[in-house]
């Protein structure tokens, strides 16, 4: 049934800015930008081994956007897998994500933690030794801090 990851969407009211944001997080430009020639509603960014598809959407098309109802971050975290949490965290934090859940060393090695994005979005990072599996990378050592050895 569910076969791999296709896209994540976020929200953000200020979409230029979450594009720049997410432009100095990842090291790349957004690939994709609707409408074309227009000021955009949505730009995507393909990132990692598989080029998973990250997008953007600008809030006023979000789920019950007009409602009048504040939003929470909240709703499934999707993690992406780094090799390092404890220094990406650092990162995120450096480019003004805060805190959502701290690094927590968990069973068999997985080690995550997750953000609230300037815009809002919750953004999950995990080392997950499964993923290096896939992969047919050999796995890290992981410490005591989440990052790897």
């Amino acid at each position: 049934m569910l076969r791999g990851l296709a896209t994540i969407s976020f929200f953000a009211d200020d979409l230029d800015a979450a594009r720049r944001w997410y432009a100095e997080l990842l090291g790349i430009d957004a690939y994709y930008s609707y409408p074309p020639g227009q000021p955009p509603a949505y730009v995507e960014f393909r990132i990692g081994d598989y080029q998973h598809e990250l997008g953007i959407i600008d809030r006023r098309f979000a789920p019950g956007a007009g409602d009048g109802q504040a939003r929470e971050p909240g709703g499934a975290v999707a993690f992406w897998h780094v090799d390092d949490v404890s220094a990406a965290l650092e990162r995120l934090q450096d480019l003004g994500a805060v805190v959502y859940e701290p690094l927590v060393q968990r069973e068999d090695g997985f080690v995550t933690a997750s953000v609230v994005d300037p815009f809002g979005n919750v953004l999950g990072v995990m080392y997950n030794p499964h993923y290096l599996d896939v992969l047919g990378e050999p796995r890290a050592r992981t410490d005591a801090e989440g990052g790897t050895a």
